[in-house]
């Protein structure tokens, strides 16, 4: 799959919409580049853009912006609430997928210097393309803003890495550089504007400055604080500053004055680090320390999947609630965290991942239709083969276990083993998603094996004795164990599933046995097809201790395959007479599989007992009390 890198850069301009939307169409028509959201503010007259592409092309895409904002953004006019050096204050590439951090840092700086010589304009690197520690923060490299430029340009410490010494008033400065993924999050409140901005000093890892009284935080009846956005919202701390509660955090207070609200404006620099909700929860406690009203929050652009998924188990785990769909994860952490309170909020335009499709020439099989899919299979090919359809039986085995269980769960006749499914859907959904992903995983791997051979038939002209042999075996040998450590990874996903699965068989509806039975075939079938495929590439790996020790180890995977007989159910019926004065319900091994009966004389009772089991033990509930009745079953 090739790389893809994310650029997000910001343009002081968010009221002009003709301005807007120049920009955005010099984005649009660069040659592989997917524009993906345009987000303008009105208030800090700022327009974030997002767009992907390969290396090359996102810078292409970031030159032919900055060309036509060059021509209609005149910095010296310009007004806002955001903290900025320049017409294009901000360039960051992002790595997404196949894309390392070090791509990203040369994309920075083959941008800054082309930048700076189309324009002649200074240009900073800052993150991880930063040429010296001081500049790594982009605050500290912004220190000042656009006001400062004419002085800030004189002095040797901070000469452009990039373009002229000289301020340029039309443009000002560009910062360009290479980060993971920001996450643009404001939280609403309605206060002052410095009530807003008291919050953000106590948040922010930066914390407040010594001319900043922690003591503002609950004097409100104190002066509040009148400099200018460019002055105090951004500040370098000094020697004796109190450092703030959230780690990779930037925040800052300002008023949105077209939604008549304060916001906390927050730049979450590391995500996994210090999570949305870790942010939200954060300034919601303050909040109330204020006795300020919270009402919603916003993302800024777009947001990583994994980012809003981690939201969502957190409130999940907190609540004790029971979900399992992606989509309604997506939908919980809108609903917590108020996502939609200023605007719509449609997961297919907001997150990334959903925004981001393959390219014709690198589909991914599980985005096929079925049809398509064994068609491809079918063709004369050598991929997709065993592994693939091995991995795909084994996802379909996985959801069926999930389904059985679904079928199970929030039924009234099955309302006593609601916790335990609970705890046995979860681990088949995950692995239902996770198995899919090893459908391409196995037929990449295949594929990538057989590009190692390639140069022994494209180089047959040359004499041997040229051939670089000992590099290219060595690929071969990487790429063989490559190739087996795929379906091995497979056959360790489905080995874990078992005891899930025993306990689905178990428990669940008996009206989804058969559904069950299908779904230990398919995991029996997937391991078999896994164990295949790493023994036909395993005799041609020549390291001998590798092959010794993958050998052992499947063999030892499809010594945990179940027993034949292990989704075979035997039914059992029981007639029950009924007190007048009570009711019914039945239990098997301690686990109530029937609805209550309230006006019946007499309930027949059909449960299923696994075969391991060796006896029925049923319970009969009574007001009167509990009547137990053992009744052993030869099998």
């Amino acid at each position: 799959m090739a790389k893809l890198i994310e650029c997000v850069p910001n343009f002081s301009e968010g009221r002009n919409k003709e301005v807007i939307d120049a920009i955005a169409n010099a984005i649009s028509a660069s040659e592989g580049c997917s524009l993906l959201d345009v987000d303008p503010g009105s208030s800090t007259n700022r327009t974030v853009y997002t767009f992907v592409g390969s290396p090359q092309a996102v810078v292409e895409g970031a030159l032919n912006a900055a060309r036509t904002a060059f021509t209609i953004i005149d910095m010296s006019k310009h007004t806002g609430e955001h903290p900025r050096t320049g017409a294009m204050d901000v360039c960051p590439f992002i790595p997404v997928r196949n894309a390392s951090m070090e791509d990203c840092v040369r994309c920075a700086e083959e941008f800054g210097r082309r930048l700076a010589d189309l324009l002649q304009v200074p240009v900073y690197l800052y993150g991880e393309a930063a040429r010296s520690e001081s500049r790594r923060s982009l605050p500290s490299v912004r220190a000042g803003e656009y006001e400062a430029l004419p002085e800030k340009l004189k002095k040797s410490e901070w000469a452009p890495d990039f373009g002229p010494a000289i301020f340029v008033p039309s443009w000002g400065a560009t910062v360009t550089g290479a980060r993971k993924f920001l996450i643009a999050y404001n939280v609403n409140l309605l206060s002052t504007k410095e009530q807003a901005h008291r919050i953000a000093l106590d948040i922010r890892e930066q914390g407040r400055g010594k001319d900043q009284c922690p003591c503002l935080r609950y004097a409100m009846k104190q002066p509040s604080l009148r400099s200018p956005p460019h002055q105090v919202l951004e500040v370098v701390a000094p020697p004796g500053f109190t450092p703030g509660t959230l780690k990779k955090v930037q925040g800052m207070g300002w008023y949105l004055e077209e939604s008549n609200l304060a916001q906390v404006s927050t730049n979450i620099l590391d995500f996994e680090e210090t999570p949305l909700h870790t942010v939200y929860e954060e300034i919601c406690r303050d909040a109330r320390e204020l006795n300020l009203p919270v009402v919603g929050s916003q993302i800024v652009g777009l947001v990583p999947l994994k980012a809003v998924l981690d939201c969502a188990d957190f409130y999940i785990q907190e609540d004790k609630l029971f979900v399992v769909e992606e989509e309604h994860k997506v939908r919980l952490v809108i609903s917590r965290l108020g996502l939609d309170s200023l605007g719509p909020f449609v997961p297919k335009e907001r997150i990334i991942e959903y925004m981001v499709e393959a390219g014709p020439d690198e589909g991914r099989l599980v985005s096929l239709s079925l049809q398509q899919f064994v068609r491809s299979v079918g063709a004369r090919t050598a991929a997709p083969g065993g592994g693939s359809v091995s991995a795909a039986i084994a996802a379909m085995g996985a959801a069926l276990g999930c389904m059985v269980g679904q079928m199970t769960y929030g039924k009234r006749q099955f309302e006593a083993l609601d916790g335990v499914m609970r705890r046995l859907i979860p681990p088949l959904h995950q692995a239902m998603n996770d198995l899919l992903l090893t459908v391409d995983a196995d037929s990449s791997a295949f594929n990538s094996y057989m590009w190692t051979k390639v140069p022994l038939r494209a180089f047959k002209n040359i004499p041997s004795s040229n051939l670089p042999v000992c590099r290219r075996e060595e690929a071969m040998q990487d790429g063989l164990k490559k190739a087996v450590g795929v379906p091995l990874s497979l056959a360790e996903r489905v080995t874990s599933l078992w005891p899930a699965l025993k306990e689905i068989v178990q428990y669940g509806n008996v009206a989804c046995k058969s559904d069950a039975q299908v779904a230990a075939k398919a995991l029996e079938t997937a391991v078999y097809g896994a164990y295949y495929n790493v023994v036909i590439n395993l005799k041609d790996i020549t390291d001998q201790s590798f092959k010794k020790a993958v050998s052992n180890h499947t063999n030892t995977l499809t010594r945990y395959i179940p027993p034949k007989d292990f989704c075979t159910q035997k039914e059992v019926s029981r007639t029950y007479r009924v007190p007048a004065d009570g009711a019914v319900g039945v239990e098997v091994e301690g686990h109530q599989v029937l609805w209550t009966c309230d006006d019946t004389p007499s309930i027949s009772v059909l449960t299923t007992v696994p075969p391991h089991t060796g006896s029925l033990g049923v319970s009969t509930k009574t007001k009167a009390g509990l009547v137990t009745e053992d009744d052993p079953l030869p099998f």
